[in-house]
């Protein structure tokens, strides 16, 4: 079985002073995480989309998803966790409890904030499965990236080799509860990257490309982008 994790746990304070997270905040006619949703529900292969979400927030999403007419019954909302890795437990431990428990169940991660994910990212990220325990999506980084500590450069990192992380990030859920088990409490409080996680442990990683306008919309800059974005669409 193949499921889908949309992530929308956390409250968004890099958006500034703002009355509501920032997975709800409009985008044009329809909340963000609204938009998102509705690129997932486009694919019959998914099982359950999950959609995890602050535990207060629970009762609002329910409303808003059946005020846009989002009717899919596959979906599913859950509480986020504290931390990026308390999310992904949840919706573990849900799928565990409703039947997937399977050695080839998939999960696809998708951030509830980046709403211009395509049909084809999407596509990709489960044929990566097909031979990869985990695919992270990414794209070439345009800008040299420069690594420095204290103030000071300590390498500049040859560009051709160097990607920027997007989401979906996809796993097999065996091989991703044999990773997170292997972690300390230490380590699961600094390691917040699903992907690095399973590198770490010495798993494979499928890169699978990603669009330039598969932004996160983070700040109120990125959300001016966002909408940009969205009317070139239109």
């Amino acid at each position: 079985m193949i499921y889908a994790q949309i992530m929308a746990g956390g409250i968004g304070k890099r958006m500034g002073n703002v009355p509501l997270p920032k997975q709800f905040l409009m985008l044009g006619s329809k909340p963000i995480i609204i938009h998102t949703i509705e690129k997932f529900i486009l694919h019959a292969e998914f099982e359950l989309i999950l959609v995890s979400v602050p535990t207060d927030w629970i009762s609002y999403t329910e409303d808003i998803v059946k005020k846009y007419g989002v009717l899919d019954t596959r979906i599913r909302i859950i509480s986020g966790g504290a931390e990026r890795n308390d999310t992904l437990d949840n919706a573990l431990r849900y799928i565990e409890e409703h039947g997937g428990n399977g050695v080839d169940d998939l999960l696809i991660t998708h951030d509830a904030v980046r709403p211009f994910i395509t049909r084809r990212i999407i596509e990709d990220n489960i044929k990566a499965l097909k031979d990869y325990d985990a695919a992270d999506t990414v794209i070439a980084a345009f800008d040299t990236i420069v690594e420095g500590k204290d103030g000071e450069i300590s390498s500049i990192p040859v560009r051709d080799l160097m990607y920027q992380g997007h989401t979906p990030q996809s796993f097999r859920i065996s091989s991703l509860k044999e990773s997170l088990a292997k972690l300390t409490i230490k380590e699961r409080q600094k390691l917040s990257d699903s992907a690095k996680i399973m590198l770490l442990d010495g798993k494979k990683v499928k890169m699978v490309e990603s669009e330039v306008f598969n932004i996160k919309i983070t700040t109120p800059y990125d959300l001016t982008i966002a909408n940009a974005i969205l009317e070139n669409i239109h």
